[in-house]
């Protein structure tokens, strides 16, 4: 995995994240917060659970295992949490820009909430966090359907054709 790969897969996650907080909006604050028995209960659950696990694998990508994920409560509405989004992709594609070979190759040493501690390249890491996002954008895609409102295409390929149109026009 290079430098310019990795910036490309969070590149992809900032515009996956965009899109599915655009589908969310349409909802109303009941929706937005209605048990529909997925893993994260509610599409609200679900984004803040995608945020927090984004926010605690950059924290560790630098070095620092934090205890646990930022409070939900800190996100009472949508808006809060849009905003919250926005300024931690700013430091997610900040970060994928500035790292190097060496620093993707490297093995970091980190602690996990649950499993004990953890030891990987920070390439892995860093895919995780995509492959992740994926996963829980998916749920979300499931429960806006569930909820009688359209979901929205996430897909890495969709992304790649986007950008591939926007480079030719």
């Amino acid at each position: 995995m290079t430098p310019k790969e990795i910036l490309l897969l969070f590149e992809f996650n900032a515009w996956a994240n965009r899109r599915i907080l655009g589908a969310v909006e349409t909802l109303a604050p009941d929706q937005l917060t209605k048990d529909t028995g997925a893993s994260f209960s509610s599409v609200r659950d679900t984004l803040m659970h995608i945020f927090g696990v984004e926010w605690v694998w950059l924290e560790r990508l630098q070095g620092r295992s934090p205890a646990s994920i930022p409070d939900a409560k800190e996100f009472a509405d949508l808006a809060k949490l849009r905003a919250r989004y926005a300024e931690h992709e700013t430091q997610l594609l900040e970060y994928a820009r500035r790292i190097s070979q060496a620093e993707l190759d490297e093995e970091m040493d980190y602690k996990t909430f649950s499993f004990g501690p953890g030891r990987n390249p920070r390439w892995q890491m860093m895919q995780h966090v995509v492959n992740h996002g994926s996963y829980h954008r998916g749920q979300i895609t499931t429960m806006l359907r569930q909820l009688g409102t359209k979901g929205v295409g996430t897909d890495l390929i969709t992304f790649y054709r986007e950008k591939g149109a926007a480079a030719g026009a």
